[in-house]
């Protein structure tokens, strides 16, 4: 799906955790898609193209991501992130949704199913963040660089070369880098690295990745019965396919592990197609087809 036909489809709404920027395409039952750090909505674009026909299709851009703004001071945990998903459902009257998440945006979905399985209808994690594996291991030095303060710096100077950027930025995320438009990178980059306020927010934001925001949720993920589904590239050097099966163990309603050969984290948008057909069959089988 071209950019144009998704920034048509573009709202904002105003919730108590401030302005939400958001795509939202299609009719039907709403599918909500939620990103991680460093990306944006866009990240969803080629899963929302070929289900547009059958799903309401909500994306959003989280706090400090594609168009959604920050407020300095504002609490960027994975708690509160939670917090904001939870607000814009409020803002939206999103009840009984499809809820998709990658990455980061899984943790911060894990807490929200935790604390409101009766808003979702299912649920879909790709690879993401998981309860003993937040922040991932290969991640923690650049996390330990924004807790001291030494990621900003360089962060505003990395638009200089923008192929460099995407390279350092997302090179072990995607498979295949080069394909990806360059747009859709800048997008990526530029809320959180276009200026040295934006960088110390993004800074604020990986230092306070916390594994005990998952843990204190590990619980009711244990007595979560919401149909979930698990897809998860075999390819990612963040999160291990051990962590797919970890969520099958810990999540009672997870139905079914799809491993997806090779794909690395970023997959839903450059190997769509290992997700699409899963996804249907997923709501077909709660009866939301």
């Amino acid at each position: 799906m071209q950019l144009q036909e998704l920034d048509a489809a573009r709202r904002s709404v105003t919730t108590r955790s401030g302005e939400i920027s958001y795509i939202d395409i299609g009719t039907g039952p709403a599918a909500l898609f939620v990103h991680g750090v460093a990306t944006n909505a866009y990240l969803w674009r080629n899963v929302i193209a070929p289900l547009a026909s059958q799903r309401r299709c909500i994306a959003l851009d989280l706090p400090l991501h594609g168009r959604s703004p920050v407020a300095d001071g504002q609490d960027l945990s994975l708690s509160a992130l939670a917090t904001v998903v939870e607000d814009f459902c409020d803002a939206l009257g999103l009840t009984g949704v499809d809820l998709v998440a990658n990455d980061t945006g899984g943790a911060i979905a894990q807490i929200f199913a935790a604390r409101h399985p009766e808003r979702l209808a299912t649920f879909t994690l790709t690879n993401c963040d998981t309860s003993g594996n937040t922040p991932p291991e290969s991640f923690k030095p650049i996390v330990e660089l924004a807790a001291a303060g030494q990621l900003a710096p360089i962060a505003v100077t990395i638009l200089d070369d923008i192929d460099a950027a995407a390279k350092q930025a997302f090179g072990s995320g995607y498979e295949r880098l080069d394909q990806v438009d360059p747009a859709v990178i800048r997008s990526y980059l530029e809320p959180w690295c276009g200026t040295m306020e934006r960088a110390r927010h993004f800074e604020r934001m990986l230092a306070a990745l916390d594994d005990a925001d998952l843990t204190a949720v590990t619980p009711q993920l244990r007595e979560l019965t919401v149909p979930t589904l698990v897809v998860w590239g075999t390819g990612d050097e963040f999160f291990d396919v051990s962590w797919a099966y970890w969520l099958r163990d810990t999540i009672p309603g997870t139905t079914r592990v799809i491993t997806v050969d090779g794909a690395r984290l970023f997959f839903p948008d450059e190997r769509p197609m290992d997700l699409v057909p899963y996804l249907e069959q997923h709501w077909a089988a709660a009866g939301r087809a």
